[in-house]
């Protein structure tokens, strides 16, 4: 008779066994389902709102390459005015007090003055004319007279080809040739964008989109005071931002991307 009490006893601990392991289970599923759902929504919560325009290639495609020391420029008082419409400039040679740099890879920035029948104030224009369409290339037009801190800075430029980007910007508070704020203007893809670039990595802070014309003359102006830098087009306001990156004084230049040709003339920065 002890058999069938010992068999009894086996069939109640295997249901007992199987129940537990059926719980454990679902508490398994129950656990995974949980750990999913929150990487789900981790992961929305860290996707951009919205997609990069076409050059926001933000940390490039290699490791940034070094930079030579800037050589020191004396920071310019209040009211002070430097001025350069490269007409006293020999051309086919850089323009005289400046000189050329670039940013990220590929060919180096090839900047020479030359005549245009179009330009501003003529007969001459300084132009970035290397067409290496490496993509994260950023040509440098550094003048060396002097540093700024709070600035109004101007240039006029002209987008005249480049099929990889037809860009034009103001570089300001330079540090080294990986260190500097830059406004620029693309006719490519219609927008203005304001960065800055740190160790060689450039990163978008404010921006705005409207139309800029190929093959014709504007004018890019940008005012910083402090950590407040306001940025125009053609003379009307379109970036209002502050950002404190970069706090010091530094150089101001010239800036083109990848393949653009673009002509520049007139380059005028006061202090404040």
């Amino acid at each position: 008779m002890a058999t069938p009490k010992i068999s009894l006893v086996a069939v109640v601990l295997l249901g007992l066994t199987a129940l537990l392991a059926c719980n454990n289970s679902d508490e398994d599923e129950k656990r995974t389902s949980t750990s999913a759902a929150s990487a789900s929504q981790s992961a929305t919560q860290q996707k951009p709102e919205e997609k990069p325009d076409a050059d926001e290639d933000e940390s490039g495609t290699a490791a940034p390459t070094a930079s030579a020391a800037e050589k020191l420029a004396p920071q310019q008082a209040a009211g002070q005015q430097l001025a350069y419409n490269f007409d006293t400039d020999s051309a086919g040679r850089s323009p005289a007090k400046f000189h050329s740099a670039r940013t990220g890879q590929g060919e180096e920035s090839k900047w020479a003055v030359m005549a245009d029948p179009t330009a501003p104030s003529k007969p001459n224009v300084v132009a970035q004319t290397s067409t290496d369409k490496t993509d994260y290339r950023f040509p440098l037009l550094i003048a060396d007279e002097g540093s700024f801190r709070d600035l109004d800075l101007s240039v006029k430029f002209k987008a005249v080809s480049g099929s990889v980007d037809q860009a034009a910007g103001l570089v300001f508070r330079l540090k080294d040739p990986n260190n500097y704020y830059i406004v620029r203007a693309n006719a490519l893809e219609d927008n203005y964008r304001l960065y800055h670039v740190v160790d060689g990595r450039r990163r978008q802070f404010a921006g705005a989109n409207f139309k800029v014309t190929p093959g014709a003359w504007h004018e890019l102006r940008v005012e910083t005071v402090g950590n407040k830098i306001t940025c125009y087009y053609d003379g009307v306001k379109k970036i209002e931002a502050s950002d404190d990156t970069f706090k010091d004084a530094g150089k101001v230049g010239l800036w083109t991307k990848a393949d653009s040709v673009t002509y520049f003339d007139d380059l005028k920065v006061t202090a404040k």
